[in-house]
């Protein structure tokens, strides 16, 4: 019975970790792995036609009677240019057609692939489409109020004596003036936008901004079977919190999400990384979310901007954060933005570890020692409840030749074996169970901490020492696996040895195929799970040994 109860725990853990990487890539809008796989994406394009201009949803921003429903697109001939902002942290390009943040690139996080490169977010080109877009909606009787088609103007760059860079740029369409003003700081990933709006006609107009993502479906190039990681608009309400949308789900029409509201953010979030648009606070607005072309979507907002008389300018302020996804930065910034570092299902436990390998991190000033820190308090926290478990497998060890004994005797009589073994364990005072408290305590942390890896960009890039670089990436030599799958053999011997050769066999493999699974798993995942078998070894045959002697007197 013991070999069974250890057979199926192995079994269960083997499972948990399969429908663990399911659940994870379905909950964040990835392919199941028990489905078939989707078509190619195909390559996404870019697209300034009017569709990709929101439509006024508010009754007051509602279009003139016989113009346009939406604005048209930008003259093809008409001039442009891209303006480069570069701050500390940053280097935007800016586009004058539209007034549209063409590239962002982050100057303090290297590319996955190419650490001589930067980390990119905004972009445009090549199978990817990433754009940060605002503009009106609304005619006038003179024609369409100007929106990210139209051409800009811009203004000589102006510098602050504290680092901060200025871009103003200005555009005439339909009787409307449109200034924007881009602000850039030292040191900070947040963008202010402000709107500048200014009829230039004899009539009152009601126009409405909007502030727009767009983002292709493609699948990011590091995205892999055991590496999923979710690409995808998200968004957040003080009514309905956060929200997180697939792409899969717009392409059919079934994104469910909030529609109305005058608080919160939208967003297109990526691993590690987030481009949000947080709009006027207590100001309503209406949300959307679509599909523009073929593999093509956007999420944002349309705010109302009133009722701007003749002569009149009315302004909105708004920002933009483009940046990593920095826990405690991000919970600076506006409610709810920190969510986007999402822990899944295991928040509960997964932020409290956090919160103490931040604390151990300022101490120790590495994440690697971090984790062989956050292990040693996770094995003592558990101590207790460990020693149970192998006090109780070396029982069973030490009594593993009297259940030897009552297999050979029963072995005809299943249920008399059964009857014999329960008795022994009541004689002998041993919990058949208690072995497998090691493992299943630590399991809930083990995945928890899977999501901590994946989420923290503040490991992304992390080395611990010689050839693990990337903490969040796996052993590019297999040595931290291999070390698992020596840990794990020695486990087994130190363990009851099972009494029917066949599981005998099975129980030394299970180390080596699960060693092997590990190939592909984080390698700060595999340190954590290395020192704690280290841990568990010592301990165990601290008391192992223990009940040895003592059944030797």
């Amino acid at each position: 019975m013991e070999l069974n109860k250890r057979t199926v725990l192995w079994i269960v853990f083997a499972i948990s970790l399969i429908v663990l990487w399911n659940n994870w890539m379905v909950a964040n809008g990835k392919q199941s792995l028990f489905s078939p796989a989707p078509p190619a994406a195909q390559v996404a394009q870019q697209h300034t036609k009017p569709s990709d201009v929101p439509t006024a949803a508010q009754p007051g921003a509602a279009a003139v009677p016989g113009a346009p429903a939406a604005p048209g697109a930008a003259p093809a001939a008409a001039a442009t240019q891209r303006v480069t902002i570069t701050t500390d942290v940053v280097k935007a390009d800016i586009d004058t057609l539209g007034g549209v943040i063409k590239r962002l690139e982050l100057l303090k996080f290297p590319d996955h692939f190419d650490k001589t490169k930067n980390q990119v977010l905004f972009d445009v080109g090549g199978p990817n489409t990433y754009l940060g877009q605002t503009g009106l909606v609304g005619t006038t009787p003179a024609g369409v109020m100007p929106n990210h088609a139209t051409p800009f103007v811009a203004r000589p760059l102006t510098r602050g004596a504290d680092g901060t860079v200025q871009l103003v740029m200005d555009a005439e369409q339909g009787g409307v003036r449109l200034t924007k003003t881009f602000t850039f700081r030292k040191g900070d990933y947040v963008i202010g936008i402000r709107h500048d709006v200014t009829n230039l006609t004899e009539a009152p107009i009601q126009p409405s901004l909007y502030l727009q993502l767009q983002h292709d479906g493609n699948k990011p190039a590091n995205d892999s079977w055991f590496m999923s990681s979710f690409t995808g608009p998200t968004l957040y309400t003080a009514d309905d919190k956060y929200q997180k949308l697939s792409f899969e789900n717009i392409e059919k029409g079934k994104a469910e999400h909030s529609t109305k509201a005058d608080n919160g953010w939208i967003a297109i979030s990526q691993h590690f990384f987030v481009s949000a648009f947080i709009p006027t606070d207590k100001a309503p607005r209406d949300i959307f979310t679509k599909k523009i072309a073929t593999n093509l979507y956007a999420i944002g907002v349309v705010q109302p901007l009133g009722t701007v008389a003749p002569g009149a300018t009315v302004s909105n302020e708004a920002r933009l954060y483009s940046g990593p996804q920095d826990e405690k930065t991000l919970e600076t910034i506006t409610p709810g933005l920190e969510l986007v570092k999402d822990y899944g299902m295991l928040t509960i436990i997964a932020k409290p570890i956090f919160w103490v390998m931040d604390h151990l991190h300022s101490l120790l000033g590495n994440w690697g020692w971090t984790i062989v820190a956050l292990t040693v308090l996770i094995k003592l926290a558990f101590f207790p409840l460990s020693a149970a478990g192998y006090r109780s497998m070396a029982k069973m060890r030490v009594v593993t030749p009297k259940m030897q004994a009552i297999r050979e005797r029963y072995k005809n009589d299943p249920q008399k074996m059964q009857q014999a073994t329960m008795e022994l364990y009541k004689t002998e005072k041993i919990n058949p169970l208690g072995g497998c408290l090691p493992i299943l305590v630590q399991m809930p942390v083990f995945f928890a901490l899977y999501w901590v890896l994946q989420s923290s960009v503040e490991m992304r890039g992390a080395p611990w020492i010689g050839w693990i670089t990337d903490l969040t990436q796996p052993d590019p030599y297999f040595i931290l696996p291999i070390v698992y799958a020596v840990s794990m053999y020695i486990t087994t011997k130190l363990n009851p040895q099972p009494t029917d050769p066949v599981q005998a066999k099975m129980m030394l493999f299970m180390p080596l195929a699960f060693s092997v699974v590990f190939f592909f798993f984080p390698s700060g995942l595999v340190l954590y799970w290395v020192v704690n078998n280290i841990l568990s070894i010592a301990q165990q045959w601290v008391i192992t040994k223990k009940f040895e002697t003592g059944a030797a007197k």
